[in-house]
């Protein structure tokens, strides 16, 4: 597996992996759109940000070339370079549970240390969503902090902050 920038070709793939509201909202926490996402949505959301230099949309290509994860890293603090968080971080359904999420992860945190010269990486998770939450504490993450309440449009969910120190 590696990294490589994010194409906008991609979008396709990526939104064919959320297959119902619960799994767009523990992804994009209500960021993006409404289910089922609109072609462009994801591109129309990313443009901005990409404008800024401070936004790096990344995706997971197998050996073979074939689309497997994604995910972003943003700095989000203006003038902070020192931190980056992490986010709308996805592996295709096909593929989870098989150490793929893991390995994708530690790629993207290998990029913040050594490309981006991050020292600490943060992210928000869901409670209601363990196997991601698991999944970030097995490459290092911890929670910090108390869990915060969100309004989904399909309930309230309390959001767990992580963060890992590089």
């Amino acid at each position: 597996m590696e990294l490589r920038k994010y194409k906008k070709e991609d979008l396709a793939a990526i939104c064919g992996w959320i297959k119902d509201e619960k799994s767009l909202y523990q992804w994009s926490a209500d960021r993006i759109g409404q289910f089922p996402l609109a072609d462009n949505d994801l591109n129309e959301y990313y443009a901005p940000m990409m404008k800024s230099k401070r936004f790096v949309p990344l995706s997971a290509v197998d050996d073979k070339g074939n689309l497997v994860g994604h995910l972003f890293i943003r700095y989000p603090y203006e003038t902070d370079d020192s931190t980056v968080r992490f986010g709308f971080v996805i592996v295709k359904p096909a593929l989870r549970e098989l150490g793929n999420g893991k390995r994708m992860l530690q790629l993207a945190i290998d990029y913040a240390k050594n490309v981006l010269c991050a020292s600490k990486i943060t992210l928000g998770v869901f409670t209601n969503n363990d196997s991601a939450r698991y999944c970030y504490e097995s490459v290092g993450f911890r929670p910090i902090g108390k869990a915060e309440t969100y309004k989904m449009p399909i309930g309230e969910w309390e959001c767990i902050e992580m963060e890992m120190k590089l």
